[in-house]
C-alpha cells in the first residue's frame, strides 16, 4: 500500500501536535553531550511546500500549523526550527519530522530514515544529508538496527494507517524494540478516528508498557465526513519532565 501521499496534511494539527513533542524529546535528548541514535520507521519526503497545490487543495496547514504556532511559546523548539526552516526554505516551507531531527540533531548523532514509497524516498535523500536512508520496510529496518550504536537516543513509528493490520502489529512491534533496545525512547504517532480504531491498540500497549506516556488532542474534522478528529502520541521510556511539557501542548489544542 503506497498510496499515501503527506503532502495533502503537511502542518496539520496532527502534524503540530507530533512535532512539538518530537521537539520537546529531541531537545532534551540533546542537551547532554552525548551522541544520540535516531531512528524513523516511516520518514517521507522531510520538506512540504504549503502553498503547492496538494497542501492548497486540503487547506489543513491554514487550520494547524498557521492556527496554532504563534500559540507555542516563541523558544519551543519546534518554533524556533520552523524558523530556521523557513529561513533556508522559504516562507512557505514545511518541515516533516526527518528534518526537524536534523534540525535539532548535531553532527555526533547517528540519523536512521526508512522509506518505501519511491517517490517519497527520492525526494527524501534529496533533501537530507549526512543520514543513512533506506528504501525498505519501515518496520524491518527498525528491528535489524536495534540496539543501535549510540544506545541513547528515539525511535519515531509514524505509519499511513493505510494498512489495517498496522494497529493490531504496533504492540507487537514494540514490544520486539523495547527487548532488543530497552533504553531507547520509542514514540508512536497514531490518528483518533470516529471509529476509534485506535483503542485496542492503545489498550495492549498500556498493558505491555504501563509506565509510557500518552498524550491525546481531539479537534474538529477539517472537512465534513472527514474521519479524523484527533492525533496520539504513545512513548515508552519518556524523557524527565517531558509529562509537564505535553500537558501545556494539550492546553493549547483544548482552546480550540
Amino acid at each position: 500500500m503506497l498510496s499515501y501521499q503527506h503532502a495533502f496534511h503537511a502542518g496539520n494539527l496532527a502534524d503540530v501536535h507530533k512535532h512539538a513533542i518530537l521537539a520537546d524529546v529531541l531537545a532534551y535528548l540533546t542537551l547532554k553531550d552525548k551522541p544520540i541514535s535516531y531512528i524513523e520507521t516511516h520518514a517521507g519526503r522531510a520538506l512540504y511546500d504549503l502553498s503547492g497545490d496538494e497542501a492548497q487543495k486540503t487547506q489543513e496547514a491554514a487550520g494547524g500549523v498557521a492556527r496554532l504556532e504563534d500559540a507555542l511559546p516563541s523558544d519551543h523548539p519546534y518554533r524556533q526550527t520552523l524558523a530556521r526552516i523557513r529561513k533556508e526554505h522559504g516562507a512557505h516551507a514545511y518541515p516533516g519530522s526527518p528534518l526537524i531531527a536534523k534540525a535539532l540533531l548535531r553532527p555526533t548523532d547517528t540519523v536512521h530514515l526508512s522509506e518505501l514509497h519511491p517517490q517519497e524516498h527520492a525526494a527524501l535523500r534529496n533533501t537530507i544529508r549526512g543520514a543513512n536512508i533506506y528504501n525498505r520496510d519501515g518496520f524491518e529496518t527498525a528491528i535489524s538496527l536495534c540496539p543501535p550504536m549510540p544506545r541513547r537516543g528515539l525511535l519515531l513509528c509514524d505509519p499511513s494507517w493505510e494498512i489495517k493490520d498496522d494497529y493490531s502489529y504496533l504492540p507487537k512491534f514494540f514490544g520486539q524494540i523495547a527487548q532488543k533496545w530497552n533504553v531507547g525512547i520509542l514514540a508512536l504517532w497514531y490518528p483518533i478516528l470516529t471509529s476509534a480504531a485506535h483503542k485496542p491498540m492503545i489498550k495492549s500497549l498500556e498493558q505491555k508498557f504501563p509506565d509510557a506516556l500518552k498524550s491525546e488532542v481531539r479537534f474538529p474534522p477539517v472537512r465534513e465526513g472527514h474521519r479524523m478528529v484527533g492525533s496520539g502520541m504513545f512513548l515508552v521510556n519518556p524523557p524527565y519532565g517531558l509529562s509537564d511539557k505535553v500537558k501545556k501542548i494539550e492546553a493549547i489544542f483544548a482552546r480550540l
